[in-house]
């Protein structure tokens, strides 16, 4: 037995039916033929002997529109941006306005100082500093005497 490709023989145009959701999506005209990509920030995570560093790549932004907390074993890094900007002349308005955001989310280690984390914002990159706490080793064999 083989399977065969089944079409519509009065099917003539195939992808029209897409084309068309596509060209009236709710999005701006000139993009909504190609889907949208999450747009997230770039991220290096680097251990040291002391310390986790995040670097997140985010131009164009201000210090004061992040926002880093700690919640329940997990780090969150998210921020929000907004611009709008109007000219008005004799006979027109024109009035521009943008806005974007991200989130991001990260799993902290146990040994993670979580009172210690520090952030820096500086030409674009955000550093987030993560301390580590000293962990004890147990000894892996102990002998138990039996009473």
């Amino acid at each position: 037995m083989s399977l065969i490709n089944w079409r519509n023989r009065y099917d003539l145009m195939p992808g029209f039916p897409k084309w068309v959701d596509n060209f009236f999506r709710d999005e701006d005209i000139r993009t909504g033929f190609w889907p949208k990509r999450m747009e997230m920030p770039a991220v290096n995570i680097k251990e040291t002997d002391t310390t986790f560093e995040l670097e997140v790549a985010v131009p164009g932004m201000k210090k004061d529109d992040f926002k880093i907390e700690v919640k329940e074993g997990m780090l969150y890094i998210s921020a929000e941006t907004s611009s709008e900007q109007e000219e008005k002349e004799e006979n027109y308005t024109r009035k521009e306005f943008n806005f974007s955001s991200f989130s991001r989310s990260f799993w902290l280690p146990e040994n993670v100082k979580t009172d210690d984390i520090k952030a820096n914002y500086k030409e674009g990159m955000l550093q987030v500093t993560l301390p580590k706490a000293e962990v004890k080793v147990v000894e892996k064999t102990k002998m138990i005497k039996v009473k």
